[in-house]
């Protein structure tokens, strides 16, 4: 789910429909760091389905969301900006999918 959900999130960052300019703008974010931003998400994508048969890279490509959606919300505190519930979901999905794939290379 959180693949899918990276996946969608960072092509949006390349479409960049109304809604994500608006969103970017309110967090002072430049076209070229959305788009350094929905490559960072794409990746984190191609790591978590590449992490079936190489649990690794699923590990490392969560670690990186959980430390991706800290930097977001920071992002969001610093300018101000208090919408940051999505940041906040997908900083709970990336905390809980790190620790199930850790305990599952951990205990296997």
């Amino acid at each position: 789910m959180l693949a899918v959900a990276m996946l969608q999130s960072g092509v949006m960052k390349f479409v960049r429909p109304a809604w994500i300019r608006q969103f970017a703008e309110a967090v002072h974010l430049t076209t070229s760091q959305l788009t350094i931003l929905g490559s960072l998400q794409i990746a984190a994508t191609i790591g978590l389905v590449g992490g079936i048969w190489f649990p690794p890279f699923a590990i490392a490509a969560a670690i990186g969301l959980v430390l991706y959606f800290a930097g977001a919300i920071l992002a969001h505190i610093r300018s101000g900006d208090r919408n940051m519930a999505g940041a906040t979901i997908f900083l709970a999905f990336s905390i809980a999918t790190s620790v199930v794939l850790v305990l599952d290379v951990w205990l296997d």
